[in-house]
Formats: structure tokens, sequence, C-alpha cells
């Protein structure tokens, strides 16, 4: 029996991701902030310590600040960074001028979040390569915006290869240097390897893709479940999962609407854990996870916000963290005194558990 799968794949499928795209955005409007540690999020300094960090520019990135850390943590890895609050709107709204431009190369497209996408361009006559540079440079002469690009015949190879070489990179994997790529690159970078994923493999002395390679399917089941089976295909490269371009957006979430109306911190903070319970009750009934947490809140006016934030691994379903990021997000948007009427949590961009649902045929 050949020790892996081999198939001729011919696809020729696209990863897009902005880079640090809030933050991005920023520094585009406001040049002065482009030498400096930005974080978009509320400052703790000004919000007696509330506040999430939605994104943060690679100079704040560098002193370990990143997407869905509390703001007050973040204060204090980069004590002399800029804080400043998100602006959805304005994102959504540049989101939807790039999504535009991908509409203007193919109709096959999986948006990820704002600043993120898949592209299946199998039928155009152009190479990968040819077509992401004439993307990346259509987004930056036209929203003024760098992208980070990952060219491959499946959507794992791409999504690993732009993430190989940000920002503002470009990287191609073919058939021809697939197995070269997955044998340099660290442990760390495989799709659902977490941290305590990452201290067992540290233990069993595996450090990168060729050694993950070299691991049995049974070892690596033994040793990591159904993970195990995943991380075997992917250290080959074999990912057969389609640009999903017309799918329904896939969420779980509950809402709450009150008669009373909410008032102080204490029944929204209570609120927000009953929906957290009754969230990953249901989350976990599907062995699903997350990598969007999204809130909804309605006041007794009528006037609805929604806000999300999106992280590259899913999301923990541990209570405590949920329910800290879900108040955080209201304490940026919501201004004291105020009065709700409905509040509402809820993931998309879902995915079985421990790692994205690989189908092999």
């Amino acid at each position: 029996m050949a020790e892996f799968l081999i198939t001729s794949d011919n696809r020729k499928i696209l990863h897009i991701d902005l880079d640090a795209f809030y933050a991005q955005i920023e520094i585009r409007d406001n040049p002065k902030l482009r030498h400096v540690p930005l974080i978009i999020s509320r400052d703790p300094s000004e919000s007696n310590g509330r506040g999430v960090v939605a994104t943060a520019n690679y100079a704040a990135r560098q002193l370990g600040v990143h997407s869905a850390m509390s703001a007050a943590e973040a204060k204090q890895l980069a004590p002399n960074g800029v804080f400043m609050k998100p602006n959805f709107q304005k994102y959504q709204m540049i989101s939807n001028q790039i999504h535009q431009i991908f509409h203007q190369y193919t109709n096959k497209i999986e948006p990820v979040a704002f600043d993120e996408a898949y592209l299946d361009l199998t039928e155009s006559v152009l190479s990968g390569a040819t077509l992401a540079a004439k993307l990346r440079h259509q987004i930056l002469k036209e929203i003024h915006l760098t992208s980070s690009v990952g060219i491959s015949y499946n959507k794992l190879l791409a999504k690993l290869a732009s993430e190989f070489n940000k920002p503002n990179g470009v990287t191609v994997i073919t058939e021809d240097n697939v197995l070269e790529f997955l044998s340099i690159l660290p442990i760390a970078s495989f799709r659902g390897v977490g941290k305590k994923t990452q201290e067992k493999f540290k233990v069993l002395g595996i450090t990168n893709g060729e050694q993950l390679r070299r691991m049995s399917q049974e070892a690596l089941r033994a040793q990591f479940g159904k993970m195990g089976e995943h991380l075997y295909w992917q250290a080959r490269g074999v990912h057969f999962g389609e640009v999903k371009w017309q799918r329904q957006r896939q969420s779980v979430g509950k809402e709450e609407t009150f008669d009373r109306f909410l008032q102080t911190t204490q029944e929204i903070n209570l609120e927000f854990e009953k929906l957290v319970t009754k969230v990953i009750l249901a989350m976990s009934k599907r062995s699903f996870v997350g990598r969007t947490l999204n809130i909804k809140i309605r006041d007794s006016e009528f006037n609805t916000i929604t806000r999300s934030v999106t992280q590259n691994e899913p999301f923990k379903l541990d209570k405590h963290i949920l329910i800290s990021i879900a108040q955080s997000i209201f304490d940026e948007n919501i201004d004291a005194p105020f009065s709700i009427r409905l509040l509402g949590l809820s993931f998309s961009n879902l995915q079985s558990s421990g790692f994205e649902e690989i189908t092999l045929f």
C-alpha cells in the first residue's frame, strides 16, 4: 500500500488575507500611526480596564499583542501603544469594495471574515501567480492596502501559503514543491495545532513537517485521536474541501429579549453568562468550534448593532473567557446610561471540533 494517497488536483485556489486589516486602514487614513504600536480597541485606561483587541499592527504584534486579547493585557505589553476604538462600519464598507474587485475575477468566493477570503480561479487561463499579482496590485492601487496571498491546488495549502510570507507577500505551493514546503514548516503552523498540542509534540521531539510526516497514521491517531488523522493528511498536503461560494453562512447562537430592559452592567454580565452557557452547550452537542464570535445588541429604541471578533484559530469554549469578551465588546460599543431590550451571542466560521473537517472521498 502506498504511503499516502496520490491524487491529481488541477484546481487553482487563492487565499487572500489583508495584512492587519483594521489597523492598516487606520494607518492609511492617518500615516502618523505607521511607526507606533497601534491597537484597535478601546483604551483600557479610559474604560476601567475593559475592552478587547480587535487587531493590532505588526509593531504591536512584535510586542506580543494579538486579537481577542484583553485591552488591559495589551496595555501591559505595549505601554506606549496607541489605542483606537474600532470603526466596524468603515471596515465593512472597505471589505465590500475589496470583494467587488474579487468579483471581477470570479464569483467563486468564500468569505472568511472582512479581511480574508478563498477564491477558486481554476477556470482562468492565467497562472495563479499572475492572478495573485493582478489582484494585489489592484487592491493596492484602488484601496491603498497591502495583502498576502497563498496560491495552491487546495484550500489547506493556499491558507498555509498565505500565512508563510506575511505581511505583503506571495507564496506558491505546487505538486512539485509541496513536500519541501511542508517539511520546513514549524509544527505550530499546521492547522489546529495549539499550545497544548505543541507541548505534546515537543515531548515527542517533533518540531517540523518533515518529522511529522515520519510518524505513522496509527501513531498519530493513538497520540491525538481524530486530530492525529487530520495531521497525517496535512503533512502530505491532502485536502479536498471546495471553495464554498454558494453556501449560507452557518452559525450557532442564542438571543434573548427582555420585558424589563437591562440597565446595569451586572444585569448585562448575568445575561451574557446565561447566553454563553446555552451556546457552549449547543456547540458541544454539534461538535463545533468557531473562529468568529458575534454579539448582537438592541436598545429600548430598537437601535440594533452587531459586532464580531475573528481569530485565526477557533475560540476555546471557555465560559469565563467568552463572557469577558462579550462584556468587553458591549462596553466598547454601548455607553452608560443604557436600556437594553435584546442580547444575542453566536459563533460563525464553524468547523468540527479540533480541526477543519477533511473529506478524502
